[in-house]
């Protein structure tokens, strides 16, 4: 991920309806599983700029983990944060010890997805809780998706296949975003096709309210319903680690 982007996000990420929307509703699944406690270890991985993992402290014991020197220099700046630099595929944690781990949009930038996945169950307990979101459909790449360094935009058929690879029961699988996707779909494809659809990328802009909190609900809200999506601009999975 270039160095640009994570000062692109650190500036509208706290309030822009997307980000602080994933927040939330990553937040609220975890409380639905009723991890959100003291005694409760978090691990954010793919940590980025630190705010999620920052967020959560007030909530439960949390560690923040990236490689990335870009996104250690803002971790940097969280007050208290337990931080460790180390890629996805190699923690440097010890078997079985971690209650909940959140990857939010990080395994699309690694070659090897399965092998990361098959670490965070290592890490995790018996039961403990995986949460994972990835941008979704391939038709909607993009020059954000190179500019972030992705691999691969996944469906829900190729997110699950790397799933069951790894030692976790799927509890929940379904696409997020869906009512953004078509707004999306159409000026992605305009910004493709060299149509003048503004000066910079809507990821990099907080609309005015009362739109963003509109847009942050339409959000939210579906994302945590049991109804299966048939597409989405995201994929949300929640997991169990195997063997609880």
């Amino acid at each position: 991920m270039r160095i640009e982007e994570y000062d692109a996000l650190a500036r509208v990420e706290r309030e822009h309806w997307f980000y602080s929307g994933k927040r939330e509703l990553v937040r609220r699944w975890i409380g639905r599983y009723g991890l959100l406690r003291p005694t409760t270890l978090l691990v954010d991985v793919g940590a980025g700029t630190g705010l999620f993992a920052s967020e959560m402290q007030r909530y439960c014991r949390t560690v923040a983990i990236d490689p990335d020197p870009s996104a250690l220099r803002h971790i940097a700046e969280r007050a208290g944060l337990a931080t460790i630099a180390a890629p996805a595929g190699q923690l440097p944690l010890a078997t079985g010890v971690v209650d909940a781990l959140t990857a939010l949009d990080v395994i699309e930038h690694l070659d090897d997805d399965v092998g990361a996945l098959q670490e965070f169950g290592r890490v995790l307990r018996p039961g403990g809780l995986l949460v994972i979101t990835v941008p979704a459909l391939p038709a909607l790449w993009s020059e954000w998706d190179e500019a972030l360094g992705h691999r691969r935009r996944y469906t829900r058929p190729t997110l699950q296949l790397a799933l069951q690879q790894a030692p976790f029961e799927i509890c929940q699988l379904n696409y997020i975003n869906t009512l953004a996707l078509l707004p999306i779909a159409a000026y992605r494809l305009a910004r493709r096709m060299g149509v003048p659809v503004g000066s910079s990328r809507l990821e990099d802009q907080v609309p005015p309210e009362p739109l963003n909190g509109v847009l942050r609900r339409v959000f939210v809200e579906p994302a945590m319903w049991p109804i299966p999506m048939p597409l989405g601009v995201s994929l949300l999975a929640i997991l169990k680690r195997s063997g609880g």
